[in-house]
């Protein structure tokens, strides 16, 4: 059969072009045409693909009866998490991340839970043999695994075979090496990964499979590919930490069916990845006694508080001070800085700033400026914060210690694991100390000149 005919849509405004163009003739944006197959018309048998789901009336919404997504657990309690319980009918999860970081490890070890729970499953290996994925089920200690194995990247040849299994789960590894015969492009090309995402999107949608997508990222850690890629899915999974250290962390970057930006901790061990009970644990260093340079933060990672140290180090720099963070925004490193300087008295111009979030957990949220402040300025004074501190709160350019949200969920975690010192946010005081706050000693601040103050009197 003859292959249809391409065209070339915009990644932009959705505009086509029947050849390509280096500016798209509609929008004008340049280098967004990528080649894609038109849909063919409705009852049309070149069309192999269905629909997504049968053409409905118009209904009013509350109409509609809205009923919770049922779920089937992976048996791996913080993949789970992530997830936000488990795994969704007709849900399609993109799970991307460094190259051995183990992905494939992840997902082979679910299925193999979701096997023996007597859920059907099928995986779709493009990168290696059925003979290598049956190498590395002996090494996790799946010996007598029941999880089917598929060596194929013909897009057309796996629609068929989920067509014919019906599997409840399918895990295709990875989307970049499959191809479609209707594109004359070379496999792992921006038009074949949007173009493979999107029809098997339509046959999880269509046939109830739950598929999840093994992705590649780019040098910078996003996932390569077209970024229309990501909101064609439902969840979208990023692995994070260091390929030299043991713990992995899978973080939720988007949860059509969970909390975004919820993580799982996971350590690498012999018989693959293991679920880390107390996470806290190994985002802090275990001193003997204070050291200067270093506050412990109360994080919130999605619906999880999580206790981190925050370390600093203050230098004496040369005319070009340096300015160096890890695991936290650089940018904003420079405006607390200043922060600091201006209504703090705390000058750092001409002083090299190093700062690292210990564990290799990365913090976007504000919450951490307090922290970071003081960590600092321990470093810079040679002075140990007091054992067992704490501190979390955002802190404003005028100065200002905002509250940081949920907070008394973080100092619950912090009295929970032994700490006694606390500097939070007024706002984020409770009224009356409960039990479960028994212990922890609040130090509640509205500036951070007060916060410095409360530190110097504590030392």
């Amino acid at each position: 059969m003859a292959k249809e005919k391409t065209v070339y849509s915009c990644t932009e405004c959705g505009g086509s072009s029947p050849r390509w163009l280096g500016k798209c003739p509609h929008c004008e944006a340049w280098n967004t045409l990528v080649e894609t197959v038109p849909d063919a018309p409705a009852g049309g048998g070149k069309n192999r693909f269905a629909a997504l789901a049968k053409s409905t009336p118009v209904t009013v919404l509350a109409d509609i009866d809205a009923t919770e997504v049922s779920r089937a657990p992976t048996g791996i309690d913080e993949l789970d998490r992530v997830l936000g319980g488990g795994i969704v009918e007709g849900g399609v999860v993109l799970i991307g991340g460094d190259p051995g970081i183990g992905k494939s490890t992840l997902l082979l070890q679910a299925l193999d839970n979701l096997e023996r729970a007597q859920i059907p499953t099928l995986y779709v290996t493009g990168e290696e043999s059925g003979a290598q994925v049956a190498l590395r089920s002996r090494r996790l200690g799946l010996d007598h695994s029941q999880v089917k194995v598929l060596a194929e990247i013909n897009l057309e040849k796996i629609l068929a075979t989920l067509a014919n299994t019906r599997p409840a789960v399918a895990v295709i590894d990875s989307i970049q090496t499959v191809y479609s015969d209707q594109l004359t492009s070379a496999p792992g090309s921006v038009a074949q990964v949007r173009e493979c995402a999107a029809h098997l999107t339509r046959a999880a949608k269509a046939s109830g499979t739950c598929i999840v997508l093994v992705g590649h990222v780019t040098k910078e850690g996003a996932l390569a590919g077209p970024r229309v890629l990501e909101h064609m899915v439902d969840t979208v999974l990023y692995f994070e930490g260091d390929t030299h250290s043991s713990f992995r962390l899978v973080r939720a970057i988007k949860n059509r069916f969970g909390a975004v930006n919820e993580i799982g901790v996971f350590a690498m061990t012999e018989r693959g990845l293991k679920g880390v009970a107390n996470p806290s644990a190994i985002f802090l260093s275990q001193h003997t006694e204070p050291v200067p340079g270093s506050c412990v933060l109360v994080t919130l990672e999605g619906t999880r508080p999580l206790l981190v140290e925050i370390q600093a180090l203050v230098d004496t720099g040369g005319p070009s001070p340096r300015r160096l963070s890890v695991g936290l925004d650089r940018d904003r490193l420079a405006m607390l800085l200043a922060v600091l300087h201006r209504h703090a008295g705390v000058a750092c111009y001409d002083q090299d700033v190093f700062v690292n979030a210990v564990g290799g957990v990365r913090i976007s949220e504000p919450a951490a400026d307090l922290a970071v402040m003081l960590a600092i300025t321990s470093s810079l004074r040679g002075r140990p914060l007091p054992k067992g501190f704490i501190a979390f709160g955002e802190v404003g350019l005028a100065g200002e210690v905002r509250p940081a949200p949920r907070g008394q969920e973080r100092l619950r975690e912090a009295a929970k694991l032994g700490f006694s010192v606390a500097v939070v946010p007024r706002a984020n005081a409770p009224k009356k100390a409960g039990r479960e706050f028994e212990g922890l000693t609040l130090h509640p601040v509205d500036r951070i000149e007060e916060a410095m103050e409360v530190v110097r009197s504590l030392a």
